[in-house]
């Protein structure tokens, strides 16, 4: 095929789905931008937030099914809801410190631990999502996981304080509903039992009650399924099935020594 017709064909093609990958470096520059913020020390709260501000409107200007002077409401709700954000988050921060014995300080827990900067995009996400504010809330979230292996949909319901320890390959669905002093670790996924696209607006995720610990490799899938508050749910759990407060459930190890081998 000569070079003109593939050229012809990559743009006929490429009319199909018209994405502005702008968009995308732009809400990553704008999340850490916001992250910085709220916890940097070398950061202007008041000198950054007007930058932060065009910012945002640079980003929403850049959706195609947006309406321009719409994004002051969104960016004034946003606003509104920022202060209790930082509160949870600093609480996010004193659970992962005061229940990992590896953490030094708070500071080390947000400088370096991935499961808060994960919960960190996920709250600020989600106040987006509650605003019905299109596409960004989900690159961002996207963002994080990218950088630490912790998939978090912004659509999830989490309360806090909330704790992710080490964290590679957490996922939370979309309509899954983890409440108050949860703490999760690697490879925990809460997911839905079965996917159809004919499902988007119903409970596909589990609900996790209150002072619940889930530990690394355990998955529970279903829109029905709750765990108890006060349950631990052990490593490498499968559940489909509520279980009731206070419950303990452990995948059972099954130990065989190796025979002797008889020596000639």
């Amino acid at each position: 095929m000569a070079i003109d017709r593939i050229i012809q064909s990559i743009r006929s093609n490429k009319q199909n789905h018209l994405v502005n990958f702008g968009l995308r470096s732009k809400t990553e520059v704008f999340t850490n931008e916001l992250f910085l913020i709220l916890f940097d020390a070398e950061t202007s709260v008041s000198n950054n937030m007007e930058d932060l501000a065009d910012l945002f409107k640079d980003i929403y200007g850049r959706i195609e099914t947006c309406e321009e002077q719409d994004y002051i409401s969104i960016w004034k709700r946003f606003l509104v809801g920022l202060p209790d954000i930082l509160e949870k988050l600093n609480q996010d921060a004193k659970c992962l410190y005061e229940h990992d014995p590896a953490a030094n300080s708070v500071e080390e827990v947000i400088l370096a631990y991935p499961g808060f900067f994960a919960i960190a995009v996920y709250r600020l996400s989600h106040e987006f999502q509650k605003n019905n504010m299109p596409l960004v809330p989900r690159m961002m979230s996207e963002y994080a996981h990218r950088l630490t292996g912790i998939d978090i949909h912004p659509g999830a319901t989490i309360g806090s304080p909330f704790f992710i320890d080490h964290g590679t390959g957490v996922v939370i669905g979309e309509s899954a509903v983890i409440r108050n002093h949860v703490k999760i670790y690697q490879g925990v996924t809460l997911g839905a039992l079965q996917v159809s696209k004919d499902m988007k607006d119903t409970k596909r995720h589990p609900t996790v009650e209150d002072d619940v610990t889930i530990y690394a490799g355990s998955t529970i899938l279903g829109g029905d399924t709750v765990i108890g508050a006060h349950s631990t749910i052990g490593g490498n759990v499968w559940l489909t099935q509520s279980v009731p407060p206070n419950s303990r459930v452990y995948q059972t190890s099954e130990i065989k020594l190796k025979s002797k081998v008889n020596e000639s």
